[in-house]
């Protein structure tokens, strides 16, 4: 299972009553759209997509880029994703439950044909789930989401995205198989 009937909603009721969240991810479309060039990737998947503000910010940068958008909690853009060169989630690993993790990274390991961009959160977040939990329900540092993720991927990148922020970390992986 990759997300729970309640989890759906508490996340869709989040969305809807914080206009902010799961809007940020417009800010590394630049990132995304150079990897995606220097891989080749001709198209790319916004897993957890949120609002959807990454793919008008890529395809205002790469035109040529097929982007296309999953996210379970929002309607419109819930359907199954199909393959793509580069499967790219920003700021929503930590926002998993726990116990459906490894069914997510297997299912981005399934999409993301030529790898895939991961940007995490290794701190609690400012928001709160209507049933007070914090809205990061996964808080590990690096070196366990490097762990982690290396059992699907492997890792060729993995740091803080900058030294200022080292709370905030970019993985970037290849399939298991380009070993």
């Amino acid at each position: 299972m990759r997300i729970s009937p309640e989890y759906r909603k508490l996340n869709l009721q989040l969305h809807r009553s914080n206009p902010d969240y799961g809007r940020a991810a417009h800010a590394i479309a630049p990132m995304v759209v150079q990897l995606a060039q220097e891989t080749g990737a001709q198209s790319l998947l916004d897993y957890g997509c949120g609002k959807g503000t990454l793919r008008p910010a890529v395809l205002a940068l790469a035109p040529d880029l097929d982007v296309s958008e999953y996210d379970p909690a929002m309607p419109g853009k819930d359907s199954e994703p199909s393959p793509v060169h580069l499967a790219v989630c920003i700021d929503v690993l930590e926002h998993i439950e726990p116990d459906c993790l490894g069914d997510v990274l297997s299912h981005i390991q399934s999409l993301g044909l030529g790898g895939a961009f991961f940007i995490v959160d290794t701190v609690l977040a400012q928001k709160t789930l209507a049933d007070g939990r914090n809205a990061h329900l996964i808080v590990e540092g690096l070196p366990w989401w490097h762990e982690k993720l290396n059992g699907y991927f492997n890792v060729v990148v993995a740091q803080p995205i900058i030294p200022e922020q080292p709370e905030r970390v970019l993985i970037i992986g290849v399939p298991l198989s380009a070993a």
